[in-house]
């Protein structure tokens, strides 16, 4: 229980942070799912909803749902195989892309999140999750999704992935080869295939 006792001291300190307006608005901190001791994968969001802010859990409202779909389908176990955690811990009003700002007095939280987990792979929902740690900040999640790329986070590198945010997938219903929610199967099954299924770490193919 290493892993979750020195995220317990992270999340009391997210907890009653108050760094920025973010934390005048929320009603809870959304910190984390899944079991920091059994986990791979972190996979990080962009900010919570309205019900992960009631909750305290992210990813539980219906793009949470559409998710964990794509996850069984996968065989991917939300709970088991993955740490998820999102850019910004708290609430942006009216579900808004969280600020520059916001993210950057965050980091401190994201960070410590990912040196404790030391994951095998790093898992980008999104464009705003991919973007806080991509260069280029007009990258397209269409460009990258589907090829492993490196990361580094505080001087250590981990081979990452984007996959397309669920709430994009609810927008985009067809199955046909090449849609969004036909890549979003592809996808996961490799990191299925790559990550978990081995017991060594992928060897990402830079883009």
């Amino acid at each position: 229980m290493i892993k979750k006792g020195c995220l317990d001291i992270v999340r009391e300190k997210c907890e009653n942070c108050q760094d920025c307006i973010l934390g005048k608005t929320r009603k809870n901190v959304v910190f984390s799912d899944g079991n920091p001791e059994t986990a791979k994968i972190v996979l990080i969001g962009e900010a919570p909803g309205e019900t992960e802010d009631e909750t305290g859990t992210p990813f539980v409202g219906r793009a949470g749902r559409l998710l964990n779909q794509f996850l069984e389908e996968a065989g991917i176990s939300r709970q088991d195989d993955l740490y998820i955690i999102n850019t910004v811990k708290c609430r942006p009003p009216e579900n808004r892309v969280p600020t520059e700002v916001e993210k950057t007095l965050c980091e401190r939280f994201l960070t410590a999140q990912i040196d404790i987990m030391n994951p095998k792979a790093i898992i980008f929902c999104g464009a705003t999750s991919l973007k806080s740690f991509w260069d280029d900040k007009k990258v397209q999640i269409s460009k990258v999704r589907g090829k492993w790329f490196d990361v580094t986070v505080n001087g250590k590198t981990y081979p990452a992935m984007a996959i397309f945010h669920p709430s994009y997938l609810l927008r985009n219903h067809s199955m046909e080869d090449g849609a969004p929610r036909r890549l979003m199967q592809q996808d996961l099954a490799m990191i299925k295939s790559e990550i978990l299924d081995k017991s060594c770490d992928a060897q990402p193919v830079l883009v």
